[in-house]
């Protein structure tokens, strides 16, 4: 019986390699296995992908389309039925939402949408809301904290500048 501690390839199921252009005793000197003449005996022959032989290739003769803004916002939504599962008088921010699995994944910050109905008072902490939403918290007796987007923690900029630009004083020659 074959065990991975006795497994052992079978004879002649691998080749040497090749070893090119050592003289005609080697089966691929001269000309290395490349042929005679032509584009494909040169260097540098053009083999990349997407290569036609001089044909135009596909991806330069189909348009161009589709943007993807490297400044952009993503937020991650909540919808007011999301926020009927917390408890009368917490206070619901990102931690919350969090914990209740609510959002997840990558997100620069926390919208709540006007879907749904509200029937609960909650302090909502968000960075962004619709009119709507807004509306139903206030009316159901909560209240609304705006927090400001912040894309970065302020110490990660400090520490990531720290020293660039900043000239050492000189030493005093003596």
């Amino acid at each position: 019986m074959t065990t991975l501690n006795n497994l052992k390839r079978p004879n002649n199921s691998w080749h040497r390699k090749k070893r090119v252009g050592r003289g005609q005793g080697s089966g691929l000197g001269k000309t290395a296995g490349r042929g005679g003449k032509g584009q494909k005996a040169r260097s540098g022959n053009m083999r990349f992908e997407g290569f036609e032989g001089g044909q135009s290739p596909l991806q330069r003769r189909l348009p161009k389309f589709g943007f993807i803004s490297p400044n952009r916002v993503i937020y991650a939504v909540v919808n007011l039925t999301d926020l009927n599962g917390f408890d009368a008088g917490t206070t619901v921010d990102e931690a919350a939402l969090k914990g209740k699995g609510l959002v997840k994944g990558r997100y620069d910050g926390v919208k709540v949408l006007g879907r749904g109905d509200l029937a609960k008072k909650l302090t909502v902490r968000v960075h962004k809301l619709s009119g709507k939403a807004r509306e139903a918290i206030e009316k159901a007796g909560g209240a609304v904290e705006v927090l400001p987007l912040v894309a970065h923690k302020p110490e990660s900029a400090s520490k990531a500048h720290s020293g660039k630009g900043v000239k050492a004083p000189k030493q005093p020659t003596a």
